[in-house]
């Protein structure tokens, strides 16, 4: 591509996907814009900072004199993408385009997993980084200590959340078959994205593809005891693997007990007591393994998680006031939903805290769909009050799923009666988890805003 064409257009650029990887293509010297129905923090904060142009015009002309990059939120049937087909305009998808252009010469190191993926490329990065190992990275969030959820690095190692979610309107394989890692994490593997996937079997087809990349001298890491895992290896893994276990087993490689970590039958320290939750740890678990095959001596990897500060919109904090707490976060499936929950009571454990109210947004298309709605209620069993935002086109009756809750449950059509359902009831020492995997409304931030205001 030659200088005067350096011009990139993304459609569908407010993801967290597409938003990183117009970051990157920034970073590179491309000219970068693009276009998306709606764009929200943190992604909408990032873009602007890197001085990229993002229209809400969804119809607007394409510009001849760019790469078009499409997201996987774009469908045939928009009018773009046909103005798009019916010209003459060069175009990826948003994975090609980073395989091709930004992995295709790099150490990759993937995270793949139905949760806890961000968490654990996270910590991986951060570790790398901690040791002077100057990673590139492209995670869906921001972990705390970078302020970006993408960037080029300045070494040949680049960590990568690797999604299974599918690719473009025109490639339906999974986005991280794209990524060729030579190291590869599994964390977990359940039944989600139903708007792409037909059943389990059908995400362990993917998963399989995916192994057949990784190359001999390669590693696989993946924790003991999960069927579809054990399905997915079985099928067919050409690369050594590394296993690792949330209790203490024999067969691992690596295991944790109360936070004490043992590698290779060598105690090698605690977890810092800032990873909270059994999820947390497991993640842990997983990024240390996947640091150690980078070169990181695993004692090393163990004292670099001590400075690791997070990501956003897991487990944030985004305000405490007159004693009320308020807790952003990403989770949108019930194990991940259950997980949060449970992290969330430890912690109020610890520091005394009154109610536990959860505030759930359904907003992924399974949970749309209610292909989770089985299992909703006993997610949320642990919290005091539940409240879930039920907009026009839920495909479930979420009063009747959750009818186990009882009294504790309130459905709520809209964002703006919700905030006031929720502020109605709160009492100094009651901590407000929010779940959702989108923009929600701003509600987190605006519950915040709304407890500094008189209440009536």
């Amino acid at each position: 591509m030659t200088a005067e064409t350096r011009k990139l257009h993304i459609l569908g650029i407010a993801g967290t996907f597409m938003g990183s990887l117009a970051l990157l293509a920034r970073e590179m010297g491309f000219e970068v814009s693009g276009r998306d129905h709606a764009i929200y923090p943190p992604m909408s904060d990032q873009l602007a900072a890197a001085g990229i142009e993002v229209a809400t015009d969804m119809n607007a002309p394409l510009p001849a004199d760019a790469e078009i990059i499409v997201g996987n939120v774009m469908r045939r049937d928009m009018a773009v993408i046909d103005q798009l087909l019916g010209g003459f305009f060069r175009f990826r998808s948003g994975p090609q385009w980073l395989g091709e252009e930004v992995l295709a010469n790099r150490f990759v190191l993937a995270v793949s997993g139905t949760h806890g993926k961000t968490t654990t490329t996270s910590m991986v990065a951060h570790i790398l980084e901690a040791v002077g190992m100057a990673p590139g990275f492209l995670i869906g969030g921001v972990p705390g200590g970078f302020g970006v959820s993408a960037r080029l690095g300045e070494t040949p190692f680049f960590v990568i959340e690797a999604d299974e979610y599918d690719t473009a309107f025109f490639d339906k394989r999974s986005k991280f078959l794209h990524y060729r890692p030579r190291g590869l994490v599994i964390n977990n593997l359940e039944f989600d994205h139903a708007d792409i996937f037909p059943d389990l079997a059908a995400i362990e087809r993917q998963f399989s593809h995916l192994l057949r990349l990784v190359p001999g001298q390669g590693k696989v890491i993946a924790p003991l005891g999960e069927p579809a895992i054990e399905r997915v290896l079985e099928a067919g893994v050409y690369s050594p693997v590394e296993r690792f276990a949330d209790r203490r087993d024999a067969a691992a490689d690596w295991w944790q007990e109360d936070g004490e970590v043992v590698c290779e039958g060598q105690a090698i320290g605690r977890l810092p007591d800032a990873i909270e939750g059994e999820h947390n740890r497991h993640n842990a678990l997983a990024a240390l393994a996947l640091a150690r095959f980078a070169g990181v001596p695993a004692a090393q990897a163990l004292a670099a998680l001590s400075g690791f500060r997070g990501v956003t919109r897991r487990l944030e904090i985004k305000g405490e006031v007159d004693g009320v707490r308020v807790i952003d976060d990403f989770a949108h499936h019930p194990t991940a939903i259950e997980a949060t929950i449970a992290t969330v009571r430890g912690q109020m454990r610890a520091a005394g805290a009154g109610r536990l109210v959860a505030v759930l947004d359904p907003r992924s298309n399974s949970m749309r769909a209610g292909v989770h709605a089985d299992r909703l209620a006993a997610s949320l069993a642990q919290a005091d009050r539940v409240f879930v935002h039920a907009p026009d086109g839920l495909g479930f009756d979420p009063v009747g799923t959750l009818a186990d809750l009882g009294d504790r449950l309130a459905v709520v059509e809209s964002v703006d009666v919700l905030l006031e359902e929720v502020v109605r009831g709160l009492g100094a020492g009651d901590w407000v988890l929010s779940m959702s995997n989108g923009g929600f409304g701003g509600f987190p931030a605006r519950l915040v805003d709304r407890l500094q205001e008189p209440r009536g």
